[in-house]
């Protein structure tokens, strides 16, 4: 059935508005990796991983039954290699309130204004999202539009996921079964988490007019596994917690395998009704000292760091400090790092200087070259990160100048909108587009 578009044209201009484009921007492409042609073509638009997960397996599944498959991303598509394809299949992830992922910039940029024509073409979307979020599953509908208004024939209705729930993921991958034969192994149906031992639990801020933040220490009761700076921690939630099974919740990691153990920042929530948040509620009150969590470390390569010898800035606030605190520990076990600037938020100084021993102690050895907080309860002009890079933003420019990678973790309502806006008026609109196209600006934000 074809899907009605109205809803879905008003989240293309949303799209389109967010990227500042009107035209085709004549701007030249940077170079890539080739890419050769296929038939079938398994297409991502991931921000934290999961969305690169499920088109890799979907390409290997393809792959198995026969099918010749060629993954890539979404801003690697080109009209020419759309005119050689017979099937494309799009995992595309919302990021915040209806934006696309940042990987999709070039994609953004170049191609969804002036579609090619698509009439040869058959398509199926798996659309990722959140529906705590007004703007569900946005982007992932917005592709949908932009591929049947190109003339594209939809091969099922658009799946739409919310939250990775087990029940659509495995309508999308019976789809495909009864499409192309397809079979997926059967890890991938249940989602297998290995158990974690609670290590340690501590409270970061009493007395904070914030909700309260602990430090959550896990160690692995098997063997350790490997990950990158950057990775995130998926926790499997007890379905007598969630009434149903396979639920999850993603955590970034604020420490690296040379430090044995992961540690999370949690900050303790509340649901509408005033009861503890499913997930923070579980963990913080339910679990007790030496009881097992099932943890998967899931890749996130979106926001992998650059060169350890390349200058960094990182920036957020909140418990978004445990993403940024794990580049921060891959880059002191780094032999000669580059500068490394850290610019944070919270509310009080007096109560919220999270994980500020170790900070301090990156500061002594040198890996964090500049260390910048604000609180923003505390009263004065710079409350807020987004006010501190406009306050540095000479030095921001020269940062980025010198090739910095800005990397940004931590609350998508408030902060992230703030630090993008930020950024645009230091470093301008195309020059901040082009940071992120060239994977120099990263987002993981919630």
């Amino acid at each position: 059935m074809t899907p009605d578009l109205s809803p879905d044209l008003l989240a293309v201009s949303a799209v389109l508005a967010w990227t500042g484009l009107t035209a085709w921007s004549l701007r030249p492409r940077r170079a890539g990796p080739a890419i050769g042609q296929a038939d079938t073509l398994v297409v991502q638009a991931s921000q934290t991983g999961s969305g690169e997960a499920l088109a890799r397996e979907t390409a290997a599944a393809l792959s198995a039954a026969g099918v010749p498959v060629q993954r890539l991303g979404l801003s690697d598509l080109t009209p020419a290699l759309l005119a050689a394809a017979q099937r494309v299949f799009v995992i595309a992830a919302t990021t915040g309130e209806g934006d696309a992922p940042d990987e999709a910039t070039g994609f953004l940029r170049r191609l969804m204004p002036v579609p090619p024509d698509l009439s040869h073409l058959e398509v199926a979307v798996l659309a990722l999202g959140d529906s705590t979020y007004q703007h569900y599953c946005s982007f992932g509908r917005s592709l949908d539009t932009w591929l049947v208004r190109a003339g594209a024939t939809p091969l099922f209705d658009r799946v739409e996921v919310d939250r990775l729930d087990p029940g659509a993921l495995a309508h999308w991958r019976h789809q495909l079964t009864a499409l192309t034969g397809a079979a997926f192994a059967p890890e991938s149906r249940s989602r297998p988490h290995q158990p974690w031992r609670l290590d340690g639990r501590a409270l970061l801020n009493a007395g904070s007019p914030g909700r309260p933040v602990y430090h959550i220490r896990l160690k692995p009761v098997g063997a350790l596994p490997d990950w990158h700076a950057g990775d995130v921690a998926e926790i499997e939630l007890p379905e007598a917690v969630t009434g149903q099974p396979g639920q999850v919740r993603d955590y970034s990691i604020a420490t690296v395998p040379a430090d044995k153990r992961i540690d999370l920042l949690i900050r303790s929530t509340l649901r509408p009704d005033g009861s503890p948040g499913l997930a923070s509620g579980w963990l913080l009150e339910t679990c007790q000292i030496g009881d097992t969590v099932p943890l998967r470390i899931r890749p996130n390569r979106a926001f992998y760091g650059p060169d350890r010898a390349s200058p960094l800035i990182l920036i957020g606030n909140g418990t978004g400090l445990a993403g940024l605190a794990g580049h921060l520990s891959e880059r002191a076990r780094s032999t000669r790092p580059g500068p490394t600037w850290l610019i944070f938020g919270e509310r009080t100084f007096a109560h919220d200087r999270f994980l500020g021993m170790r900070l301090q102690g990156w500061q002594a050895s040198g890996v964090l070259t500049r260390l910048d907080r604000t609180y923003s309860r505390d009263g004065g002009d710079l409350r807020y990160v987004q006010d501190l890079l406009r306050a540095e933003a000479g030095a921001v420019r020269d940062w980025v100048s010198r090739g910095a990678t800005l990397m940004v973790c931590g609350n998508l309502r408030g902060m992230a909108p703030g630090v993008d806006e930020a950024l645009r008026e230091v470093l301008g609109e195309d020059r901040l587009l082009d940071l992120r196209e060239a994977g120099r600006y990263r987002r993981d934000v919630y």
